[in-house]
């Protein structure tokens, strides 16, 4: 079986059904062997929030050292993104295989006429993938309810119900006693249920189970959201009865602070955590589509909410923002009150009515009738691609854009800044292959034969209308839904630049959202940006002032034999310096904050009137902060924003930011992972790595990324990296490639062991395929390959520092 094969078995599966209950799950569970005996699994139940406190407890355990699988429902594009293991989405491989052996199961059920659910089988995906990973925990979100949900076929060690609201009555009931006393069947056997419920649904709960309160006031643990630490954080104080733990997040609200209570009071039920790791996993967790600020100039908030009680939420956490005119964009489910959720809103100047790409989505007009009198303006736009762009077409610098009314609706507008347009064919564009010459082909320009390739992952009606729209253009356009995760439809544009500079011309103004896909074509065609602005590749000098780094430990750390150094490698050619202060090696011993300060700003104050920028290569953002204050340019951050303060701290001295993938930094050779493809994989993270920092105030050209040969990767992963080096243009960002001397190289460098000679080769792939900068130990012998291969393209460059 092949994995689309797999999948669309999955997709097909019937998404809802009369009978309630928790058998049919259990029965697939025992086919299975029964994998949720050997797991501690957490339930999270609620009406809003579940979501939110599910992403907050994975990242408070998983900053505790702990493996953490969650189970989360909906999934913004994808099913496998709703099934994680340290964050990492179930592997393709995996999903294949559990079809192949579930499908038997299945068969009997249907032949009983008791065929499961989507969401059923999903979750026996979830549990069988985590006992096959050997979690220490498994997160579970509910779906509904908690009596009759398919979660509730596991035994949970600890559980909780973050809020209760009037919502599915048709199954859980009319009232919100009633609906929370349903919820609360999730409550454990030997812990008592973590709530953040209050008032009549508190006093249903409690008739149902002994319960541990969380909220701002009047509760068992006291969550307080104290304000805006700045536009995306804001300040948060949790006290147990003997514990405190004060820090920042991501997720705005006093709502949210209590969902972060009721996280971190099930870390201590679950496991021995320490509570600075609880408080730093906190501030880590994101949770797309939930009031995530994802744009600026003007602002640009995508928000989930999807009935009348998150509704008010986010009415109250808009109230916060100063901001000219309300724009919203509002798509929502025909199941959904939305006329009851459109009333919580402020005043709206201009709402645009649309439906994502689901058979059950409520019609556009509908939608709009309700607008009639809560919004100035109101216009129907079926498409929410187009609808998002009308709307930041019509707003000014100081308006507020949101998008809002289903997690559907906000998947399909975040695609616009996070869809990206990827160029296959690595190594040099033929054009750089010089095939033909003025004098041999005088009526015969590159343009005219040079073909790009290009991907992308287009929502149905886009891909229909960029095919239509290249065939006029002259050129090919492949399309096909078989494998391209959810709703999208993955299509590959064959062309040449005159012809794909003509789509992009073309699909400007032909709506469906195409005019970001026009942008993107261009920036591609422009090439990616410069940002050491070196006009080729720079080649950045390694300076370990460490006695530990596997290949110079020690040697230049004392300061004079740094300084010393460093000025030799900038006379063979270094264009910037990378001053680190801890080594990444495998099995490396931690340092504090102050040793590694001591380490590397005597060394960067010495290096000022060096005429090269300095960076400095740390994972701290203390460290950072003093080191940029010493006169660095640059923070080459190897744990790609691990400290959530970094992006913070490079945005504040208007630095630039180098962002590494690693799974673990120092490196940890036993975790590893399965990639489906390296390349895809790396992207995808990296692009929200990207999106994290831009948020911060961090520019995209003042951004390089790096794909982190070595880091997590085995060899034949990090030499694929960078063969297809050009696809991280996609990004938008300069590339980095730091390769030099490492273990990739260990089965290339022949018996001498000397892995000089691969290092020169990988500096050369690089440089052929476009990287921005080379990061290295030997700089005269790497600067000399890279002088090589711009002769060869003709373009020798001089230094620019």
């Amino acid at each position: 079986m092949q994995y689309h094969e797999a999948a669309d078995y999955l997709e097909s599966l019937q998404r809802r059904r009369p009978k309630l209950g928790t058998e049919t799950t259990a029965r697939m569970f025992s086919h299975l062997g029964n994998p949720q005996n050997g797991i501690d699994c957490v339930q999270i139940a609620g009406s809003n929030g579940k979501g939110s406190t599910t992403r907050l407890l994975e990242h408070a355990l998983r900053q505790s050292g702990l493996d953490v699988g969650v189970f989360t429902s909906p999934g913004l594009n994808d099913f496998r993104e709703q099934v994680r293991v340290n964050g990492v989405p179930v592997p393709k491989a995996r999903v294949t295989g559990f079809i192949e052996r579930i499908a038997p199961c299945l068969d009997r059920l249907a032949v009983e006429d008791d065929a499961p659910t989507h969401f059923e089988v999903l979750t026996a995906l979830a549990v069988d993938h985590f006992g096959r990973e050997d979690v220490d925990i498994a997160v579970l979100e509910v779906g509904i309810g908690g009596r009759y949900d398919a979660t509730s076929a596991v035994d949970p060690v600890a559980s909780a119900v973050t809020s209760v609201s009037l919502e599915h009555t048709d199954l859980l009931g009319d009232t919100v006693e009633e609906i929370a006393r349903d919820k609360a069947q999730v409550a454990p056997r030997d812990a008592p249920l973590v709530t953040g419920t209050d008032g009549d649904a508190l006093a249903a709960v409690r008739s149902v189970t002994d319960v541990v309160t969380v909220g701002p006031d009047d509760a068992d643990v006291l969550a307080v959201e104290h304000g805006m630490r700045c536009a995306v954080e804001s300040d948060v104080a949790i006290t147990g009865a003997d514990w405190v733990l004060e820090t920042n997040l991501q997720l705005l609200g006093q709502h949210q602070a209590t969902n972060a209570g009721v996280a971190a009071t099930l870390a201590r039920q679950v496991a021995d955590v320490d509570t600075e790791d609880v408080a730093a996993g906190l501030r880590q967790a994101t949770l797309p589509g939930r009031f995530e600020i994802i744009d600026d100039d003007p602002t640009v908030v995508l928000d989930g909410s999807h009935n009348p009680g998150a509704m008010r939420t986010l009415a109250a956490t808009l109230e916060r923002f100063d901001y000219d005119d309300l724009r919203v964009v509002f798509g929502a489910m025909s199941d959904k009150d939305h006329e009851r959720m459109i009333e919580a809103l402020p005043p709206v100047e201009t709402a645009v009515a649309t439906s994502p790409g689901l058979d059950r989505a409520e019609d556009p007009e509908a939608l709009a009738a309700a607008f009639e009198d809560e919004a100035a303006a109101v216009e129907c736009v079926p498409s929410v691609p187009e609808a998002t762009e009308r709307a930041l077409a019509g707003a000014d610098p100081g308006d507020f854009v949101l998008v809002t009314g289903s997690l559907y609706a906000v998947a399909e507008a975040r695609d616009r800044w996070t869809r990206l347009l990827v160029p296959k064919g690595g190594g040099r564009a033929p054009s750089d292959h010089g095939a033909l010459a003025a004098a041999s082909f005088p009526e015969t320009s590159d343009e005219d034969v040079d073909h790009r390739v290009l991907t992308a992952l287009l929502r149905p009606g886009q891909a229909e209308r960029v095919a239509d729209r290249f065939d006029a253009a002259g050129g090919d356009c492949h399309l096909s839904s078989t494998g391209a995760p959810g709703k999208f439809v993955a299509a590959v544009l064959c062309g040449t630049e005159r012809e794909l500079s003509a789509l992009a011309d073309d699909i400007e103004s032909a709506g469906h959202g195409l005019s970001h896909v026009s942008g993107r074509i261009r920036r591609t065609l422009g090439g990616p940006p410069d940002p050491l602005d070196t006009d080729g590749t720079a080649v950045m000098g390694i300076l370990n002032v460490t006695p530990d780094s596997f290949h110079d430990g020690g040697e230049y750390d004392e300061p004079t034999a740094a300084i010393e150094h460093a000025e030799e490698m900038v006379a063979a050619g270094a264009d910037v310096i990378d001053v680190g202060g801890e080594s990444t090696r495998p099995g490396a011993d931690p340092i504090s904050v102050a040793e590694e300060i001591d380490r590397v700003v005597p060394v960067i104050e010495a290096l000022a009137d060096l005429r090269v920028p300095v960076s400095v290569d740390t994972r701290k953002a203390a460290v950072a902060d003093e080191a940029l204050a010493a006169g660095a340019d640059i923070v080459n951050d190897v744990s790609g924003l691990s400290d959530p303060e970094m992006r913070f701290v490079v945005a504040a001295h208007d630095a630039s930011l180098v962002l590494m993938h690693s799974l673990t930094a120092p490196v940890d050779p036993d975790r590893t992972r399965r990639y489906d493809d390296i390349v895809d994989d790396v992207l995808r993270e990296l692009s929200e790595q990207v999106l994290l920092a831009q948020r911060a105030g961090i520019a995209r050209e003042d951004i390089l990324v790096d794909p982190g040969c070595g880091f997590g990767k085995d060899a034949g992963e990090s030499f694929e990296l960078v063969d297809r080096l050009r696809e991280f243009e996609a990004l938008g960002c300069g590339l980095m490639v730091g390769h030099s001397r490492k273990s990739m190289f260990a089965d290339a460098s022949g018996a001498s062991g000397d892995r000089l000679p691969p290092t020169l080769a990988v500096t050369a792939m690089a440089a052929e395929r476009g990287a921005d900068v080379v990061r290295v130990h030997d700089v005269a012998e790497n600067g000399a390959v890279v002088r090589s291969v711009e002769a060869a393209h003709g373009s020798p460059r001089d230094n620019a520092f």
